[in-house]
């Protein structure tokens, strides 16, 4: 067990009281689980491949997917990401989806979230960050749905702040008004074809390289670089999971 990665107890600490309670048979150590669940997402394994250290691998599986469907990862993220710092940052990524997770891709009673791009089978992560490049709102598209789409959910869910910086794509009358109308400063530089040129901050705008380095830290976690989850929200579940460990404990 020594070699093995395993979430640290001040890590555990913060995200155990979110855990469903154990009910008949004690079930096999969160800690240790939980560890495994980790290494198989930023290693891009099969749950078959997970070391035997970790515990049975179906264990490590059933758990993940049980506590996915429960909502638990997204309760976590949600407790912990409740609070911006004033300032919000959005933009939106592309993730490949592997032939196994688009296999089927027609079936099923929910929405799959994978789409044809330009990069072929992709599936589009929408994020929200604070002004530390913390996630703080995620959401998942078809790879071919405009970034504006994506906004209009996150809008919803889209926390008190005093600014927002984005780029051209979220340059819409349509999104500055409705950032205007919650009292938030846009600062998002405009099309050339726009007729109207806004300003906007150029030395603020320069803080945006914090939300492209959030993407690039997930995306060295290699099952979410490239999706082999089938189901969208299990799918969302390893991402909301990697941001957890990564950003906010």
């Amino acid at each position: 067990m020594s070699d093995l990665l395993l979430l640290s107890e001040a890590q555990m600490r913060r995200i155990e009281g979110y855990f469903p309670l154990s009910h008949g048979v004690p079930r096999v150590d969160d800690r240790r689980i939980l560890s495994g669940i980790l290494f198989v997402i930023r290693n891009g394994l099969r749950w078959r491949d997970a070391p035997a250290g970790y515990g049975p691998h179906k264990t490590i599986y059933n758990r993940f997917i049980r506590w996915s469907r429960l909502g638990v990862f997204n309760r976590i993220f949600a407790e912990l990401a409740r609070d911006g710092d004033g300032v919000l940052m959005i933009d939106a990524t592309h993730l490949k989806a592997h032939r196994t997770a688009a296999s089927l891709l027609k079936k099923g009673l929910l929405p799959r979230c994978i789409g044809r791009s330009r990069g072929g089978l992709t599936t589009k992560l929408h994020v929200l960050c604070d002004g530390r490049g913390r996630p703080l709102r995620l959401h998942l598209t078809e790879g071919q749905r405009s970034d504006h789409k994506g906004a209009e959910a996150l809008v919803k869910i889209m926390p008190e702040a005093e600014r927002l910086i984005g780029d051209r794509a979220y340059a819409s009358r349509w999104f500055r008004k409705t950032l205007a109308d919650r009292g938030i400063a846009a600062c998002i530089p405009p099309h050339r074809s726009h007729k109207v040129q806004n300003c906007y901050d150029k030395n603020l705008y320069r803080q945006r390289h914090k939300i492209e380095n959030l993407f690039a830290r997930l995306k060295d976690w290699r099952r979410i670089h490239t999706r082999y989850d089938r189901c969208a929200d299990i799918f969302l579940a390893a991402i909301t999971f990697a941001a957890i460990f990564l950003f906010w404990i």
